[in-house]
Protein backbone atom coordinates (compact mmCIF):
# COMPACT_ATOMS: atom_id res chain seq x y z
CA UNK A 1 0.00 0.00 0.00
CA UNK A 2 1.66 3.60 -0.94
CA UNK A 3 2.56 5.70 2.10
CA UNK A 4 0.12 8.74 3.42
CA UNK A 5 1.94 11.84 2.02
CA UNK A 6 2.55 13.93 5.04
CA UNK A 7 2.35 17.80 5.13
CA UNK A 8 5.49 19.69 5.02
CA UNK A 9 6.54 21.02 8.57
CA UNK A 10 8.71 24.23 9.71
CA UNK A 11 12.06 23.21 8.75
CA UNK A 12 11.31 20.65 5.81
CA UNK A 13 12.83 22.80 3.41
CA UNK A 14 14.65 25.92 2.70
CA UNK A 15 15.25 28.11 -0.74
CA UNK A 16 18.42 28.63 -2.40
CA UNK A 17 19.35 32.30 -3.29
CA UNK A 18 18.25 31.00 -6.93
CA UNK A 19 14.95 29.96 -5.97
CA UNK A 20 14.94 26.30 -5.63
CA UNK A 21 13.62 24.28 -2.37
CA UNK A 22 16.15 21.77 -0.93
CA UNK A 23 14.77 19.30 1.38
CA UNK A 24 16.11 19.22 4.81
CA UNK A 25 17.47 16.30 6.32
CA UNK A 26 14.57 16.60 9.11
CA UNK A 27 12.10 15.90 6.01
CA UNK A 28 13.83 12.34 4.68
CA UNK A 29 14.38 11.16 8.03
CA UNK A 30 10.99 11.30 8.44
CA UNK A 31 10.07 10.10 4.64
CA UNK A 32 11.63 6.91 5.85
CA UNK A 33 13.66 6.29 2.83
CA UNK A 34 15.87 7.04 0.01
CA UNK A 35 14.23 7.61 -3.07
CA UNK A 36 17.77 7.48 -5.24
CA UNK A 37 17.43 11.45 -6.35
CA UNK A 38 21.04 12.01 -5.00
CA UNK A 39 19.08 14.92 -2.73
CA UNK A 40 21.71 17.03 -1.28
CA UNK A 41 20.52 16.18 2.64
CA UNK A 42 19.75 12.37 2.69
CA UNK A 43 21.00 10.97 5.56
CA UNK A 44 21.08 7.66 3.87
CA UNK A 45 23.71 8.86 1.07
CA UNK A 46 26.90 8.91 3.01
CA UNK A 47 25.93 4.94 3.77
CA UNK A 48 25.84 4.37 0.54
CA UNK A 49 29.14 5.60 -0.78
CA UNK A 50 30.91 3.75 2.30
CA UNK A 51 29.51 0.29 0.86
CA UNK A 52 31.49 1.23 -2.56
Amino acid sequence: MPATPQPLQPGDYYFTPEGYMVFTEQYHRRRGSCCGSGCRHCPWKKKKAEKR
